[in-house]
Parts: structure tokens; sequence; C-alpha cells
């Protein structure tokens, strides 16, 4: 695992966790994004996207 992707991983997970209740289309906009940091640290660090929806509680393949 790479520290960078590590951090791109956290700071994505905190950016979706912040915003992804908001009704509004900017704060659904800006959880996206944090999702979006999310996987892309998670590729760097050669693990698979998460790919269901949030919340879900499916666990990582």
């Amino acid at each position: 695992m790479s520290v960078k992707g590590e951090i791109k991983e956290g700071a994505g997970y905190v950016k979706e966790e912040l915003y992804e209740h908001g009704k509004s289309p900017e704060s659904q906009k800006k959880a996206q994004e944090g999702r979006n940091l999310r996987n892309e640290g998670r590729i760097e660090d050669g693990r698979a996207p998460k790919t269901t929806k949030p919340g879900t509680g499916h666990p990582e393949k």
C-alpha cells in the first residue's frame, strides 16, 4: 500500500461522509467527488474500487 493511496482514500471517505446526506445538488456533487477520490486511492493501492451504493453494508470482494 502506498501512503499517497491511503491518504487519498481517507480524504475521499471523509468528504463523502460529510456530504452524502445533503439534499442539495451541490452536496451530492461533493459526495460524488469524495467517492471518486476514495476509489482513486484504492486503485493506486491495487484494490478494486467500491461500486456498491454507499451505506448498503456490502462486504469488500
